[in-house]
């Protein structure tokens, strides 16, 4: 074997690992929706757990992409640690597809029919790339870019194999080479490092076995030699996710890896004395010096995962009590907003739709904080209250706390995104958490507005209080509106905003000149006065936030509207559009209407 063969050897194991990463990075985009849904109903019952991490794992390709997932997912609360651990086992058993798709190989040698070609890694490899460029580069569909990229990793994965069969070809041959693994059948020990050690390399069990498939193709790997090998894969595999798992993670999340580890360290001890058990007992002697195929190794790894699943799986509950002698509980934190920024979590960045659902859970609480301390502050106005106001200030810490984490995750999160619909909704979540910010920013200036009137003495007349109260009740329709059409990208929720948040406008502008008249007439105090128009200052600029979360909203589904927000508003103010105008008049009856009766009581 010449070092040409070797370069080709490693530039094979190059493309395979690529395809494998475009193909799994294909499916997980493609499924992410779906994987969310699915892993947010796991139930108690680790034998539902068991079937939900095999599927997973068998269609995003990647044992440890479902169990970082899984991670995740305990982390933010979403899933308990004890209904986790039936999906890791679950994804153990799930990774072994892959090398039953790489057995394919297989077909390399037979022959027979002209149709059973179609199906040989030297056919199916161009038909895949052909396939998915063309995807990729003449069709323009929603999917044909995903669906593309799957194809093409699906080419370049087999096309790797074959390099790296075509490269080690030379070495069905050499005696060395056989001796190699000869020798292993006699100390499974090293085989045992070896497989730990590449798998933990290369962090890939499905890359491992598929190196393995590439030699079966020398005929020089017999079941005594390899056996050691696909064991220590297994624990090399799980300890590169376990660290995954514990970066940066909650007691919880960690315990997940742990739970890996142990699993995996127990199926292997399983397999290991059902191995010397039955080789004392002379039933192996017939598989033993068998010379294993690309399938035979695929069934030996699926048989192994199979056997440690299958009898390790009752074992859930010592698994999950295990964990947490090894991890100890975190300290507790005492803010409000703990379960949404466990939500934010890198580990959710191999799933777009994860990581973006635990962005919009931390932008809805943002929004419900928000809302409140708006509604809590006009009410201080009515009655000072210094509870109220430490209670809206805190609020306004929390606010804060997840705008800074919300920012720094979606930019952290934006170079994982591909175009289309996942990166539009980024891009509104960014738009969104900025305007829930400055509302609870508004809020709290109202109640800085209620200490400054409490400080000089001041205090505002009952006609303005009266004006205030209406104010308040459009105000909680108009961020009842901007919140809904947020929380549920709700596009007739946010059609209402705007002709309300014009009549806000209008209300500001007629308080704003009755004000004036009663600083005139001496009905109000300066000092209050001047609080009182800082408050509608205050008022307005909600107002116009909501009017942004609205029109956000609406241009998600309307290519216009994204385009030109401005143009839209203008439109609207025009009288063009029916529909506005009938809510604009309904809005402005009511509110005007209130604010007469108002005067009139006051």
């Amino acid at each position: 074997m010449t070092i040409f063969n070797v370069i080709s050897l490693f530039g094979g194991l190059a493309l395979f690992l690529y395809g494998m990463r475009l193909m799994g990075n294909g499916l997980k985009e493609s499924s992410s929706g779906a994987l969310k849904n699915a892993m947010e109903k796991v139930t108690n019952n680790p034998v539902v757990g068991f079937f939900l991490g095999l599927a997973v794992t068998a269609v995003i390709q990647s044992s440890t992409a479902t169990i970082v997932l899984t991670s995740g997912l305990v982390g933010a609360g979403v899933i308990t640690l004890h209904q986790s651990i039936g999906v890791i086992i679950g994804a153990n058993v799930g990774t072994t597809v892959t090398g039953q798709i790489i057995r394919l190989l297989d077909l390399n040698g037979s022959g027979g029919a002209s149709w059973i070609d179609v199906f040989k890694p030297s056919t199916l490899a161009p038909l895949a790339a052909i396939a998915g460029i063309l995807l990729i580069m003449a069709v323009h569909t929603k999917h044909s870019g995903v669906i593309g990229q799957i194809a093409m990793g699906f080419g370049i994965l087999f096309t790797g194999l074959l390099n790296m069969t075509a490269a080690v070809g030379p070495l069905s041959g050499s005696a060395a080479f056989a001796q190699t693994f000869v020798s292993l059948a006699d100390t499974p020990v090293l085989g045992f490092l070896a497989g730990t050690g590449v798998a933990f390399l290369i962090q890939s069990s499905s890359a491992t076995i598929g190196i393995l498939q590439a030699l079966s193709m020398t005929g020089a790997l017999t079941f005594g030699a390899v056996y050691a090998i696909i064991i220590g894969v297994n624990i090399g595999d799980c300890v590169t996710t376990a660290i995954v798992c514990s970066i940066g993670s909650k007691a919880d999340a960690k315990r997940t890896g742990v739970v890996h580890i142990l699993f995996n360290i127990c199926g292997s001890l399983l397999i290991i004395f059902g191995v010397i058990v039955l080789r004392r007992t002379g039933y192996l002697n017939a598989l033993w010096d068998k010379t294993l195929t690309s399938g035979g190794i695929a069934n030996v790894h699926t048989v192994f995962r199979l056997l440690s699943a299958v009898v390790l799986l009752p074992l859930c509950g010592q698994f999950e009590k295990l964990s947490r002698v090894i991890v100890k509980d975190d300290v507790r934190l005492g803010s409000s907003v703990e379960h949404e920024l466990k939500r934010l979590d890198e580990k959710f960045f191999d799933s777009s739709a994860l990581a973006l659902s635990g962005a919009a859970e931390a932008i809805s609480k943002m929004a419900e904080l928000a809302s409140i301390g708006v509604l809590n502050a006009l009410d201080v106005l009515q009655e000072y209250d210094k509870r109220a106001i430490d209670v809206i200030n805190e609020n306004e810490d929390s606010i804060d706390l997840l705008a800074d984490h919300v920012d720094d995750y979606l930019i952290r999160l934006s170079p994982h995104m591909q175009t289309g619909y996942g990166n539009d909704m980024l891009n509104y979540y960014i738009q969104c958490f900025s305007e829930f910010e400055r509302i609870g920013d508004y809020a709290v200036n109202l109640t800085e507005n209620a200490q400054e009137l409490r400080d000089k003495g001041a205090a505002l007349s009952d006609g303005a209080k009266a004006e205030l109260r209406v104010m308040r009740d459009a105000l909680h329709e108009i961020l009842d509106y901007a919140c809904q059409a947020f929380m549920a990208l709700d596009t007739r929720a946010a059609r209402k905003v705007e002709p309300v948040e014009e009549v806000v406008d209008d209300l500001v502008s007629t308080l704003r000149n009755r004000h004036v008249k009663r600083l005139r007439e001496g009905v109000c105090t300066t000092d209050a006065g001047l609080a009182f128009l800082d408050m509608l200052v205050n008022i307005e600029r909600i107002s116009d936030q909501c009017s942004n979360l609205g029109i956000y909203t609406l241009a998600q589904s309307n290519s216009v509207i994204m385009s030109s927000h401005h143009e839209y508003i203008h439109y609207l103010h025009q009288g063009k559009d029916a529909e506005y105008n009938e809510r604009y008049a309904a809005a402005h009856e009511k509110y005007f209407a209130a604010l007469a009766q108002a005067e009139a009581e006051a």
